[in-house]
């Protein structure tokens, strides 16, 4: 009897251990794709610091557009160059890696003019990159995960248009993920409404380039203030905490390591919604070692 107790006592310690791990463990998310200097994709996967790869980006779509995908200088998608990453994308989902297309970036050309623009917009990315069929796919075979909507430009339209069809393709077999990556001051310009419709299952918001809700060394407060908004008013599975990998990856907004692992994380970590930090990108990470320093933290 006695030795079942202990076993019992034992087990439920293990239990509470568990759940306080699973509660505030993270992962990391990082975007590859803009810089022919970063590794293969293959390669950021095999570094076990990332449990999401955002391909970067399908820049050009919608309004009547022929949709181009653009790696920089991985591959050229105008000789279907790009096919042979499927092999990589296979070998990233193997390790447990969700490998997702981003759409959009920063200096895309896109937009959706109508709801049947992102009726028409999903299809083409349920058959090219999803598990739809095609001759054309960019990719090649692969199958990916999901779609992240990296809207930076254009205008603010059925965007949440875009995430309904797309949600919908989720009954025909393999879910599709929906991911976001917002600008930190709330609601987000773009992709605000789309957010509302509760079908994303993470958005990485990015915490630099806006300085009014990013971190700065004297002062946590407006970020902490924006997390809070951001993990109460946006119906998503879980939100990340979106930073440059390095200071040269972006304008302002990089947390140096013992600051976001004694400052920032903590304060933040609490909240039933933190999924993880997600990172631009793999090749200033490659720089810094920053995803190194900051996994087992994260």
């Amino acid at each position: 009897m006695a030795f079942k107790l202990n076993t019992s006592v034992s087990f439920i310690c293990l239990m509470v251990l568990v759940l306080a791990t699973g509660s505030y463990g993270g992962g990391i998310s990082i975007y590859w794709g803009q810089n022919g200097n970063e590794g293969t994709l293959a390669e950021t996967c095999a570094t076990g610091n990332y449990e999401y790869v955002n391909i970067a980006f399908l820049a050009t779509f919608g309004n009547g557009q022929t949709p181009m995908i653009n790696l920089a200088g991985h591959c050229d998608p105008y000789s279907n160059g790009c096919t042979g990453l499927s092999s990589d994308i296979k070998s990233c989902q193997a390790k447990g890696v969700k490998v997702i297309l981003s759409i959009g970036g920063g200096a895309g050309s896109y937009s959706l003019s109508s709801s049947d623009d992102a009726r028409q917009v999903a299809m083409y990315l349920w058959n090219n990159f999803l598990g739809g069929t095609s001759s054309s796919r960019p990719l090649g075979p692969a199958v990916l995960d999901g779609i992240d909507f990296d809207i930076e430009g254009g205008t603010g339209e059925h965007w949440d248009d875009l995430a309904k069809y797309l949600s919908g393709y989720s009954k025909k077999g393999k879910k599709v993920y929906l991911t976001a990556a917002p600008q930190c001051p709330f609601p987000d310009a773009w992709v605000g409404n789309a957010l509302k419709t509760g079908l994303f299952d993470y958005v990485w918001v990015q915490f630099y380039n806006n300085p009014p809700c990013q971190y700065s060394s004297a002062d946590i407060a407006n970020l902490e203030d924006a997390w809070k908004q951001w993990t109460s008013d946006i119906p998503a599975t879980k939100i990340f905490l979106g930073l440059p990998a390095a200071p040269d990856a972006a304008g302002s907004g990089f947390i140096p390591v013992n600051d976001l692992t004694s400052k920032v994380l903590p304060a933040i970590k609490n909240s039933s919604k933190y999924g993880g930090v997600m990172l631009w990108s793999k090749y200033y990470d490659d720089q810094s070692g920053y995803s190194s320093s900051i996994k087992s933290h994260v």
